[in-house]
């Protein structure tokens, strides 16, 4: 495997190579982009070309070198040691004294948000103080081979003070060392810390393309290859990743949340789905969010009368189009700006449940001389 093997982004790939070539390898680099795009595979590839035995602008996937850097391709299993070995009722302290990072060579490091215990793991895993001072003192340390690597991946993770950490080594960085971050967005990180990095963004594949790349590595049937690609949005890791009946049930509470609060009917059901919606931890909460996000883009290019609309949940087309019959764009509008303070909620630790359910309830037919514009959605002095 080499770099002409990376599907998508050929820029990105390019840009990189020719930093090899001319010397000039950066020493902070942001991947940005949705997830399953490859910012973490890049990443990893980065790592090995950064020090591949044999070239100097690839990786040959065949020195010791680059086998072992390999072995970071499965990060799951690295993440299941490493909580192993620390044990499952590991404390705080514990947690910060014996941090959570993934190495399969002595140059290169991989760090994911720590979600404590791998039996009971937090329902939202951060990259913590504890590993970011291991970087601290690590990135000084001169390489036993060209380079060293850290990538963080989901850096946006990472509390606000603790980036200030982080921070530091940016400001003063190691010339022997690469520090990679991968988000969402530039913009959930500080920018501080993204003026001080090289940024390149992950744009999904399109729809054609991820299909193709399904059928190479998937049994599924040529219909439920198509389902799960458009269900991806671009994003072949997260199709590969997705159980469909599972992602599509998701898809139909969520909308059936949305019809009845639509009407100011059935709330009895409502609560009872936004409870299951809210319990369940096979997915974040902001999958769930995205969930409510996709739906909302679709019933607002339906109510604003788009010609032949490119719908995210085309499988909902006929429960879409009804829901759009009953609501208008101002209705749509008011659901994504109550969507956005409930995602800006959670960050405060905002229950899950409680939050839907205001949601929902807010999105029921005004009140005569009511105006719900004009208050917010939930308290912002709330914890």
């Amino acid at each position: 495997m080499s770099f002409s093997e990376f599907l998508g982004s050929e820029r990105v790939v390019a840009a990189l190579r020719g930093a090899f070539r001319a010397s000039r390898v950066p020493h902070a680099l942001l991947f940005t982009g949705p997830r399953g795009v490859g910012k973490y595979t890049l990443a990893r590839m980065f790592a090995q070309a950064a020090n591949c035995e044999r070239l100097t602008d690839d990786f040959c996937s065949e020195c010791p070198t680059c086998k072992q850097i390999g072995q970071l391709a499965d990060p799951q299993k690295l993440m299941e040691q490493g909580l192993a070995e620390r044990g499952e009722s590991a404390d705080a302290a514990t947690v910060e004294r014996v941090p959570l990072i993934l190495q399969a060579h002595p140059d290169v490091w991989a760090l994911v948000p720590d979600p404590v215990r791998l039996k009971t793991p937090v329902a939202r895993p951060t990259l913590r103080t504890g590993q970011l001072r291991a970087v601290q003192r690590a990135a000084y340390f001169q390489p036993m081979g060209r380079r060293r690597v850290f990538i963080l991946d989901g850096a946006e993770t990472m509390r606000w003070d603790v980036a200030n950490l982080f921070l530091k080594i940016l400001e003063e960085p190691p010339g022997s060392a690469t520090l990679i971050l991968t988000a969402p967005s530039p913009f959930s990180l500080l920018p501080t810390i993204v003026s001080r990095c090289m940024q390149f963004h992950f744009a999904p594949l399109p729809l054609a393309e991820v299909e193709r790349i399904l059928k190479s590595l998937s049994q599924r049937k040529p219909s439920e290859l198509k389902l799960a690609a458009q269900l991806s949005e671009g994003s072949p890791g997260l199709a590969m990743e997705l159980n469909l009946g599972d992602a599509v049930e998701k898809r139909r509470t969520a909308l059936r949340i949305l019809e009845r609060a639509a009407r100011g009917q059935g709330f009895a059901q409502l609560f009872a789905d936004t409870s299951a919606l809210a319990k369940d931890r096979e997915s974040s909460f902001e999958d769930l969010l995205a969930v409510f996000y996709g739906l909302l883009s679709d019933l607002l290019e339906l109510t604003a009368g788009v010609q032949a609309p490119l719908l995210r949940n085309p499988h909902l087309t006929k429960e879409l189009s009804a829901l759009a019959q009953s609501v208008d764009s101002a209705w749509v509008e008011r659901a994504i700006r109550g969507l956005d303070e409930l995602a800006a909620g959670t960050r405060r630790n905002l229950n899950r449940q409680l939050g839907l359910d205001a949601l929902a309830a807010s999105l029921a037919p005004r009140a005569p001389g009511r105006d719900r514009d004009s208050t917010p959605l939930f308290d912002s002095g709330a914890s």
